[in-house]
Parts: structure tokens; C-alpha cells; sequence
């Protein structure tokens, strides 16, 4: 035969019960408000001084001869961070690979998802096979004779 004792059972579902509506009531009270992360994941919202949509991260971005500090939104994706680029560098989006860690990264990845900082290094290299491709495409155009009349072979 089991014997329950009132008084621990009680206890123990007051605990449960009460501390949550008690810190729903300390925190201002009311409601709750909930935020939606970019990775599908629906959280209560977070009270801070500083909004976080309105941070700014700067990041060192190298390529092979050079690098540029970037100032731009945490929640920036790495696409929008190649569009950027694209201006600094004369390369377009779809030319450029992002690595950061290791990783080349998707253009729809967002940066803080990832793990990227405030300073932290990302670098940047031209995609390889768009490169082949120009070259091949310039090596099969020659100027034969004046600066005038270009003959392709």
C-alpha cells in the first residue's frame, strides 16, 4: 500500500504552478511578447536597452592582395554581405565564395546565426570556375592588325 501526503504534494504543485506566474507578474506583468528567429524558431522576445535589429558588427573581410572593415547588421545575411562586396571589389555576388571558419556559407545564412562577431575575419575568394571561364573566354579573343578592328578566331 503507497500513502500520499497531502501537504509535499502540494508543496511541490505550488512551486510548479506559482513561480511561473509569479515571475510572469514581476518581469511588468501582462503579456508576453514573442520574436521569430531566422532559423524558425519562435522565442520570447528579449528586453534589452539596445534593439537588437539595429546592431552593428564590423568585419574584416580578406581577400587574396587585400581586406576591407565592413560595418554591417548582425542580422545581415552573406548575401547581402556579397552585394557590399560587390561594390568594393568590381566582383559580383554570384562570383564571390565567403568562408568564415573554414566554411564557405550559403547566401542565405544569417551572420549571427553563424557565429559571426564583432571583428571577426571572413575571407573572401573569387569563385574558381567563373574565373576559368572568363579567362578562356578572353584567351579566344585576339586583336589582329589596328586597335580598330578586332577579329575573333
Amino acid at each position: 500500500m503507497i500513502k500520499l501526503r497531502s501537504k509535499r504534494f502540494s508543496r511541490s504543485s505550488s512551486k510548479l504552478g506559482g513561480g511561473g506566474g509569479g515571475a510572469a507578474a514581476a518581469s511588468g506583468g501582462g503579456e508576453i511578447k514573442w520574436e521569430l528567429r531566422p532559423g524558425g524558431m519562435l522565442v520570447q522576445k528579449r528586453e534589452s536597452k539596445e534593439n537588437n535589429d539595429e546592431v552593428m558588427i564590423t568585419i574584416r573581410v580578406s581577400t587574396v592582395s587585400q581586406w576591407h572593415d565592413l560595418s554591417v547588421q548582425a542580422t545581415s545575411t552573406f548575401g547581402e554581405l556579397k552585394i557590399v562586396l560587390s561594390l568594393l571589389t568590381n566582383l559580383e555576388p554570384q562570383e564571390q565564395r565567403l568562408l568564415f571558419k573554414g566554411k564557405e556559407r550559403e547566401d542565405y545564412e544569417h551572420l549571427h546565426m553563424v557565429g559571426v562577431r564583432d571583428k571577426d575575419k571572413v575571407l573572401m575568394l573569387e569563385d574558381p570556375a567563373i574565373k576559368e571561364r572568363k579567362l578562356h573566354g578572353l584567351a579566344q579573343t585576339r586583336v589582329i592588325g589596328s586597335p580598330y578592328r578586332t577579329i575573333s578566331v
